[in-house]
């Protein structure tokens, strides 16, 4: 039986930064960005976790959910700003943890913090694996204020006592349900152990494009009467996305993608199931005469990060990437996503189409269909509400 949450009444109408009660150095960072104005999902969830609600938020992504859990965090760090006396005699612990899927959202999320608090002395890390140890374990026994961690290496840190979680008051998930299905539950569960309870005041914002019935048990058994904010449907891909199929056999589907991708265009993400298959699909465009790189979990952190930088900067116009760049990937210009095989459940289709679309900004989504897909496809269309053309 699916799990029911009662929204939250909250005005999501957007208004100019300006006119929030915020910190002026808090304000100076917003501006520095280009903020002018929030989005619904800041309108609503800002003034709740300000108040110091517990929070369950469900959004499309691309909708500006970093921003909504980051200005308030800010805020009420600079509220509590502890004075360089206090912080000599009693140390500096961390009071804000993060927890994202992969490295390369914990790498974006810690890049606003920085960007906001550009003007503040609030500091922030970024933990995740793929990189030596070294320079995090100096970060996390310096206590920064902000602590932006994949679980797993968060976990390896504990092990070996770097990292003290004691002073928490603030912990955020992001992507919560991604965690759920790259299998990161058990460690998120033993690293909210080790955190002050929430009787003691810990403030808890869950934050989730997807909302299946797990993640919804798992976010009610770790917050606090926690409010639920939800913006636009549980498991839905923005409205700026337009759908499209090809259908075709799987033999043909390399030539029509070279074809397509031969037209001038942006960037482009294609999307491959395997890691292997991603390689594979690299090489032969790359044959084609297509400027392409490959990015997945078998990747080292040097090699992603040159996909990344390659990609962003121009120097490739298609990214070939398996899910693990639908969560962390994000790209102003990707105009067009292209599922090279039918995604394997309607969240990950949710999550690969919303690397484009963002920011209200218009985009497409084109899934190559085989005969042997189709039952699989329409399984997600139904599933996400979706009319394909």
């Amino acid at each position: 039986m699916p799990l029911s949450l009662s929204p939250t009444a909250c005005d999501d109408t957007p208004v100019p930064y300006a006119s929030l009660a915020l910190d002026a150095r808090l304000q100076e960072g917003i501006r520095d960005l280009g903020f002018k104005e929030t989005r619904p999902i800041q309108s609503a969830v800002i003034p709740l976790a300000l108040a110091g609600a517990d929070l369950i938020a469900c959004a499309q992504t691309g909708t500006g959910k970093t921003a909504a859990f980051v200005v308030p965090t800010l805020q009420k760090l600079l509220e509590r700003e502890r004075s360089a006396e206090a912080v000599a005699l009693q140390g500096r612990k961390s009071r804000v943890l993060v927890l994202a899927p992969t490295r390369e959202l914990a790498v974006q999320i810690e890049d606003e913090i920085h960007g906001l608090a550009y003007h503040t002395t609030i500091t922030s890390a970024a933990v995740y694996g793929g990189v030596e140890m070294g320079p995090q374990e100096r970060a996390l026994k310096a206590g920064v204020d902000i602590i932006v961690a994949t679980p797993g290496r968060l976990i390896d840190h504990m092990r070996q006592e770097n990292a003290d979680l004691g002073g928490i008051e603030l912990l955020v998930l992001d992507e919560a349900d991604r965690m759920m299905d790259m299998g990161f539950w058990p460690d998120v569960r033993r690293i909210i152990a080790a955190l002050p309870a929430s009787a003691s005041g810990r403030q808890t914002l869950l934050f989730s494009a997807t909302m299946p019935n797990e993640v919804v048990k798992d976010a009610l058994e770790i917050t606090r009467d926690a409010k639920y904010v939800q913006i636009g449907q549980r498991s839905a891909p923005a409205k700026s996305i337009t759908h499209r199929v090809e259908q075709m056999h799987s033999g043909e589907k390399l030539a029509w993608l070279i074809e397509h991708l031969r037209r001038p265009e942006g960037p482009v993400l294609v999307f491959s199931r395997t890691k292997i298959g991603a390689d594979r699909l690299a090489r032969r465009l790359q044959a084609a005469g297509i400027k392409c790189t490959a990015l997945h979990a078998d990747r080292s952190q040097d090699q992603r990060r040159v996909a990344m930088e390659g990609f962003k900067s121009g120097r490739y116009k298609v990214l070939v990437a398996t899910d693990i760049a639908a969560r962390g990937l994000d790209i102003d210009a990707i105009h067009t996503v292209i599922n090279y095989e039918v995604p394997d459940s309607p969240d990950a289709y949710v999550h690969r189409v919303g690397r484009t679309g963002r920011a209200d900004a218009v985009g497409q989504a084109i899934t190559l269909v085989a005969p042997e897909e189709r039952r699989a496809l329409a399984q997600v269309a139904n599933a996400v509400g979706l009319r394909l053309e």
